[in-house]
Formats: structure tokens, sequence, C-alpha cells
């Protein structure tokens, strides 16, 4: 079977984990304030950069410390994994959706200007599967108008934008490390950032509110959860940002053979590329109905010749969640396309190219035949 992903784990990785299990020391340590220390210079730009156990906490962690709450609106994607909406509510703030581009699955300054009200205090850009959104317009347009930009890269580590390194920016900026992630920490986030009373909040809240005086005693001054990455997974992370480049730049050969080799068809649209993308994910849209079948009834047709493919993402206005608010069908009509088209092709630095043909040449055959 062909994985839609799988990571990349070698003999290094496994001799840090085991390190750190016979160390004894298997939370929070030497080995987080290692990575950290790591990726703040591969990002570059002055940031610091703290770890999580996620990027979720690590999303909800950076609204808290911007003091984003009750009574204020964020804009979001409707097309995004389900996190970046749920932070806000869990912040107590009401997010707001609006549509993104078809192809490239990201919001723009335009949309989030006509959906400003007296209540946005924030942001939410998502850099989807690793194309980096055109930040110059959404910065000036949050200076404008005091709002937070709160960057979501969770699927962006190693993205550029105009050259520069996502994350690099200064604002407040979230990775995920998850194990379908471009690099892994098993789980586990960061957010970085060139804010030094944001970062020491961001410390308190990511660790029980605590913060400790020069003897070593604790005070308690706010809320903070469980938010914090042991050594385990950071001692992953460091044996695999080393080789996150060359991970980024196979991912990125694949994704030019995908759109070289995918056979073209009305059917079938392609992501967008872009310079200094990183291709997490290879997302098309594929028009099911239009060749007489279902989306379940292709993965079924792909699953039973050996290829495993992914559904990234539904809109998220249409969860039951969501719809409390409001929103309904035909209210960001993008995202909703996006939604009920979608497949996730497979992706994966250990991919082979005859493994890429597999994908492609089983596409070729059943937009011949016009359905599965």
């Amino acid at each position: 079977m062909i994985p839609f992903t799988r990571p990349t784990i070698e003999d290094e990785e496994l001799q840090a984990v085991e390190a750190v299990l016979r160390s004894g020391w298997l939370a929070t340590g030497p080995q987080v304030a290692g990575l950290e220390a790591e990726l703040a210079e591969y990002i570059d730009g002055g940031v610091t950069v703290r770890l999580f156990n996620s990027a979720t906490s690590a999303l909800e962690a950076g609204l808290l410390a911007a003091g984003i709450g009750p009574g204020d609106e964020v804009i979001v994607p409707a097309m995004s994994f389900v996190a970046t909406a749920n932070v806000v509510l869990r912040a107590g703030a009401t997010p707001v959706f609006v549509d993104v581009g078809l192809a490239s699955r990201n919001l723009d300054a335009e949309r989030v200007e006509a959906a400003l009200g007296a209540r946005s205090k924030a942001v939410i850009p998502v850099h989807f599967s690793g194309l980096a959104v055109d930040m110059d317009p959404l910065y000036e347009l949050a200076a404008r108008h005091d709002m937070l930009v709160l960057e979501d890269a969770a699927q962006a580590i190693g993205t550029r934008y105009k050259g520069r390194m996502i994350g690099s920016s200064g604002n407040p900026v979230c990775f995920s490390f998850h194990p379908n992630k471009n690099m892994t920490t098993i789980e586990g986030g960061a957010l970085a950032s060139n804010d030094a009373a944001m970062i020491r909040r961001l410390e308190r809240i990511r660790f029980h509110g605590i913060e400790r005086d020069d003897e070593g005693l604790i005070s308690v001054a706010e809320w903070g959860g469980k938010m914090n990455l042991a050594d385990v997974g950071a001692a992953l992370g460091r044996a695999q940002l080393p080789k996150l480049e060359g991970f980024n730049r196979r991912r990125a050969e694949l994704a030019a053979l995908y759109r070289e080799r995918l056979p073209a068809h009305e059917a079938l649209l392609l992501p967008a590329g872009g310079d200094g993308h990183s291709w997490h994910m290879f997302c098309v849209c594929l028009d099911a109905a239009a060749l007489g079948t279902t989306r379940r009834e292709v993965i079924d047709y792909f699953q039973a010749r050996g290829i495993g493919l992914g559904i990234h993402y539904p809109a998220i206005h249409l969860f039951p969640l969501y719809r409390r608010f409001g929103y309904q069908p035909g209210d960001f009509p993008n995202a909703e396309r996006i939604g009920t088209q979608t497949l996730t092709l497979p992706l994966f630095p250990g991919m082979t190219e005859q493994e890429l043909d597999q994908v492609c040449a089983v596409f070729a055959e059943l937009l011949a035949a016009g359905g599965a």
C-alpha cells in the first residue's frame, strides 16, 4: 500500500530517542531548549521559539497571550483543519469565516477586509499545504486596523515568502510537528515571535501559569494549561531538523512530477504552485459527479489498487459546531467545492518515482473510464 504520507525515521532519530530514554530525563528539559534554539536559528529573523505539545496549543496560547477573548472576532479561512477555528472558541472569541482561493486554498487581504467589523481583533491566515499566503497586504491591512496577525504555519515549516522563511517576520507564527508534517517530534508544535513580552507570557500559559524566582520558588499570577513538549519528542525533532531542507526539496521534486504527469482533464483541478512552497501535501479537486461516480467510490478504487488517499479538508463553516453561528451552504463557494471534491495524493520524502507513476497511471485509468 502506498500511503498518502509516511514520516522518514532513520537511525539518527532512533538513536536520539534511545539516548533520552536512557538519560532518565523524559519531560521538558535540555532537548526542548536545544530544539528551540536550533529552530530559531533555522527560521532566522531574530525570533525566539517556544515549543508546545501541538500546533493547536501554540495557536490557543498565542491568542491568549495577545489578549484575544470574549467579545472579540477573529477572521479565519473557511478551508483549513478545524483547529484553526476551534482555538478561537477556546479563547472565548468568535470566528468569522472568509472564503479562499480555489487553487491556492489560501485567504487574501481583500476577502479579509470585506469581513472586518467593529469587533475584529485578529486574523489567522493559514499557509495551506505549505504555500505561503501573500502576507504583505495582510500585514498592511492589520496595521491600519490595529489587528493581531497570528499565522497558522502548521503545514509550512521551511516555506519561504519572497525569499524569507515563514516565521521570520517577528509576528507570532505557529508550526506543527505532527507525524504527517514535513518534520516531526511525534506530536508537537511551536510558536516563533520577536515580542519578548509575548514569549514570557507564552511560557506561563503553556505550563500552569508558573513563574520562578531566582531561588526557584514558584508563583502563579494567571491561568496556564499543560501544553509543554517532552524531551523525547524534542530529541526526535533535533534529528529531523538538519534533514528538513532535503525533505522539502524531495517534496518539491515529487510535486513537480505530479504536475507534469497527471492527466489533463476538465474534472481534475491541480493545486497552485509557487516559489518557496514546502509541499506538505498535494491536494487535488476531482469532480467525481461529472464522472458519474462519488468521492467514496474513487477512494475505494485507489485503495483496491494499493494507493491510499486522504481528504484535506471538509469546509469548517458547515460543521454543526459552526452552523450555530448562522453559516449555511453557499456562503463560501470555493471552500465548499474544495471540501466536497478534495483528494490528497501520496507525497512524502521516501516516495519513489515509480510509486508516483503508479498514482498517475490509476488516475489516467479512472479518467479514461469515466469514473470508478
